[in-house]
Formats: C-alpha cells, structure tokens, sequence
C-alpha cells in the first residue's frame, strides 16, 4: 500500500508478558516501527548488533528511565530520545516508572522479540502456577546477575543468555511439592533430596530454548568451587562462569528475603557470608565485583 492510516489502538501484531509489550506499528524495506511498554523497576539493554550499518531510534512518549552511559546515569522522560548505530558494548537502561517508547530500527526485529517473549512467557506461567515468590526471587537474581555481567564485559549472545538463565533458574521448582518449598521448619534429608533435583529438572525444561548453555547454566547454578554443590559436584572451572554469577546473586538474595522457615538477613550479613566463602564456594572476582555493585548502589557501605 501507498498509505495507511492507523487509529488509536491499531497495530499490525502484538506480543506480551508481565513486565513488556510490544506492537508492530508499521515496517518496510527491512525497516520496522514497534511502540513498546515496560513496567516499572524493569531493567532492559540496547545491544551491539551484528550489522554496523543498522540504526535504531527511540523516542520516550511516557515516563522515566535511567540509561548507564559511560560511568553517568542519565534519567531520560518524555520527549527525550536515544539512538544506537554501531555500538562496542551493550548499553543498559532500568525504568523508573511505567514507560511507552517508540522504536524505529532498520533491521526487523519483532518477530526475534515476538518468539523469544512468547517463549519466555510459557515458561514464567509455569513457575508462576507454583510459586509467584520464585519469580520475584529470579527477577531480582537476574538484575544483579546483569549488573555483574555488565562489570565482565559480556557481549550481546552471552548477555541474553545469562539473563534468560537467571530469570529460570528456579523453574525447576515446578516439580517440588509445595509442603516442602514452604515448610517452616528444617529440611530432611529426603526432603533435600527433592529440592536439589530442582537444576536438573529446570534444565531439563529449557533444553529446546534457543538460548545457547542456558540449560547448562540452570544445571549449574548449584554448583560450588570445591565440589560441594549439586546436582553433578562440579569444581572450579567445570562451572560455568554464568552459573557462578547466578550463584552469588541467588545466595545474596535468599539470604536478604524472608522465607517461610526464618526472617531475612541484612546486606550486610550477607555479604560477609558471601565474602568467607569467596574461593571455596563462590568465585572470587564474582564477589568482588558484586560487592562494588552493592556500593555503588548504595545498598551497603
């Protein structure tokens, strides 16, 4: 067509789940025009491409984000605007309100947006069925885990991945009763037994997501430097290093939230959990630099 008129609430396709949506306002000649919302508190990137010529082009049409640009947080709002050609590393936005963004790309993207969240969100209902708690918990495993990544210099694939991994790391826990997930009490032996199937049980559900290692990082994410961990007793470098980086996110955070069976730790007391078990447990430099994270975030001192 030459021309086409779109009324309020028009789009072409649609895809959502619990934190974005995205619609597909318009495209031709490889170029495609998306409005986008993401809920607050969310934390989202603009990733190097592999194409250098590819421009991308948005413009906020409602509320607030911080954009980490070279050491400076910049808060961007309404009428603001960001453009992305030619990137060297991925830049990383978190949103301080709900937020609506136009997004015109030279590339198509929405259908690689449109597959990887109806994926995402097939697998998230699952968890959710079980227990909302571990979602919540896997959000904020991811949000640090992103941040420590960001501190490595992870590159666009492995990136995604380690997001991806993080945020179903637990989806295993589908399979573990609900008596046991919320007893109050102390674990049995048989008992933990169930819980450490958990890995092998996530993997086992994300083998076919396409996302390359993340069903070996989810495998992983238990496991320990010294060999103590579950499911396989993995040491060192047999780990991956994405699963290491969940590892320390996902304790810090179990530590620092109630659970059914005592009250919540401060980050304090976390982090010299963490910081003792740093090369026996734990990888050193994940530590390091996630307790810089803390401080720059001001969660401690």
């Amino acid at each position: 067509m030459g021309f086409t008129i779109g009324k309020s609430g028009d789009y072409i396709e649609e895809v959502s789940y619990d934190t974005n949506n995205i619609r597909l306002l318009g495209r031709g000649d490889g170029s495609e025009v998306i409005i986008q919302n993401i809920v607050k508190d969310t934390m989202f990137y603009v990733y190097p491409g592999d194409n250098p010529t590819v421009m991308e082009f948005f413009y906020i049409l409602q509320g607030e984000m911080v954009c980490e640009w070279e050491g400076e947080k910049i808060t961007l709002g309404p009428n603001d605007y960001y453009q992305a050609m030619n990137l060297e590393e991925p830049v990383h936005f978190t949103t301080l309100t709900d937020v609506v963004y136009l997004w015109f790309t030279t590339e198509p993207a929405f259908h690689h947006l449109s597959e990887s969240m109806q994926n995402f969100k097939h697998i998230v209902e699952e968890v959710e069925k079980k227990d909302r708690y571990t979602y919540k918990h896997s959000e904020r495993v991811a949000r640090y885990s992103v941040q420590i990544a960001k501190k490595l210099k992870f590159q666009k694939d492995r990136l995604e991945t380690l997001f991806f991994s993080s945020i179903l790391h637990d989806i295993g826990k589908i399979n573990t009763p609900s008596e046991i997930l919320n007893k109050p009490g102390r674990l049995t032996k048989e008992e933990f037994d169930i819980v450490k199937l958990h890995p092998m049980d996530g993997a086992d559900m994300v083998r076919d997501f396409y996302y390359k290692n993340i069903a070996k990082i989810i495998e992983q994410h238990h496991e320990r430097l010294n060999g103590s961990g579950y499911p396989l007793g993995l040491k060192g470098d047999e780990i991956l290093l994405e699963a290491r980086i969940i590892a320390v996110s996902d304790t810090f955070d179990a530590m620092t939230e109630e659970r059914s069976y005592r009250k919540a730790f401060d980050a304090e007391y976390a982090v010299e959990e963490l910081k003792k078990l740093s090369g026996t447990h734990y990888d050193e430099r994940v530590v390091e630099i996630f307790v810089e994270i803390l401080k720059e975030d001001g969660i401690i001192t």
